[in-house]
């Protein structure tokens, strides 16, 4: 008896070539990708790999700009952007400038560790705190409001009152139009997004790992700002601080899957990096292996460019080109100046990126 229907093992190849064009034009017009079921994985793989181009580190690092110090001692990142703004308070902390005696060597100057971390006292952190936002705004008292952070897409509208909550938001990103208050996002290694918007005066900052990243917290967290505030994306101005960059974040074929599966241009965000390594280039023959060339895990890793991911999302967004500043700074590259998770091997401080609305009486 015969059936229109096809049969249980019937691959998509089976299908008419111009069904499986549309049906791929359908997907990219909602910037996924379809998952070709019935191809060899192992094949895939590799033709990924094919396809992405090949780089050495060096030419993906982007060294940090200017570092600021302030009269207390802290060291700090400015956006040359936002700084034209003079109603705008910001920044990015480094480790420099500090306190904290947890991460750093017996004879080392303090540090700026700002995450109430297992290693470090509380106290010596609310006195970091006071010193950053002495920094930022003159006055260590300003009420500085930071988020419990779980690498989710939440994003929270805070208020005045909000600074004397004994636990802080349970989100991902914050977004205020209230003057007098710095909204703080907590990395050692994720990427933070500061935005503002210049008319309605309208702040926001952004805890972006790749997580977040997939989840499109800046993307969804600009859908909030004109929800909430009617801020116009073409009034924005944004800045990307200091995280691992693609020169050091090498991550596994499922992070290239949750980017395929969301964004038509995530293929771009990839490279193949052949990562230096001085043992390997010293002792080549302790790494030799018998497998067969390709099948050895040693070899160029897959690194991706959250920066880069970010941005997209604050074009994407409808912020200009021109208004989007990347501060610099790999995370992992330069621990003299950045604490990393990644470094450290989850032994590190938190830095903190900052940013508000100065009091009417104080501009």
């Amino acid at each position: 008896m015969s059936s229109s229907f096809p049969e249980p093992d019937a691959h998509e190849s089976d299908a008419p070539e111009s069904e499986m064009r549309a049906l791929d034009e359908l997907f990219a017009q909602a910037g996924l990708v379809r998952n070709r079921h019935g191809k060899d994985a192992g094949a895939t793989h590799l033709m990924r790999r094919q396809r992405m181009e090949r780089v050495e580190p060096e030419d993906l690092r982007r060294m940090a700009g200017e570092v600021r110090v302030a009269p207390n001692g802290v060291h700090w990142l400015p956006a040359p952007g936002l700084a034209k703004t003079e109603w705008l308070w910001h920044g990015f902390s480094t480790r420099k400038g500090g306190e904290s005696r947890a991460y750093c060597p017996v004879d080392a100057a303090g540090e700026l560790n700002l995450g109430f971390t297992a290693a470090d006292e509380r106290e010596t952190v609310v006195r970091n705190r006071r010193l950053l936002a002495e920094a930022i705004t003159g006055d260590g008292a300003t009420p500085l409001i930071t988020a419990r952070q779980f690498h989710s897409g939440l994003i929270a509208a805070v208020q005045e009152s909000d600074a004397a909550r004994t636990l802080p938001p349970k989100a991902d990103a914050l977004i205020t139009d209230q003057p007098g208050l710095l909204l703080g996002i907590q990395t050692a290694d994720c990427i933070p997004v500061l935005v503002a918007d210049r008319k309605r005066r309208v702040v926001a900052a952004f805890h972006a790992g790749w997580r977040g990243t997939v989840k499109r917290i800046v993307q969804m967290g600009i859908g909030r700002m004109r929800l909430e505030y009617g801020c116009r994306p073409e009034d924005l101005c944004a800045a990307i601080g200091p995280g691992i960059g693609a020169c050091c974040y090498a991550v596994g074929e499922e992070v290239l899957s949750e980017f395929e599966s969301q964004f038509a241009y995530a293929r771009e965000l990839f490279r193949e990096v052949h990562d230096s390594d001085a043992i390997h280039a010293k002792y080549p023959m302790l790494f030799l292996t018998q497998r067969a060339p390709g099948h050895s895990p040693l070899g160029p890793g897959m690194h991706l460019d959250l920066v880069e991911a970010n941005r997209r999302q604050l074009l994407d967004a409808g912020v200009r080109e021109d208004a989007i500043d990347r501060v610099g700074g790999c995370t992992n590259c330069q621990t003299e100046l950045f604490f990393s998770h990644r470094a450290g091997q989850g032994h590190a401080g938190r830095m903190l990126s900052v940013i508000g609305i100065r009091p009417e009486q104080a501009r």
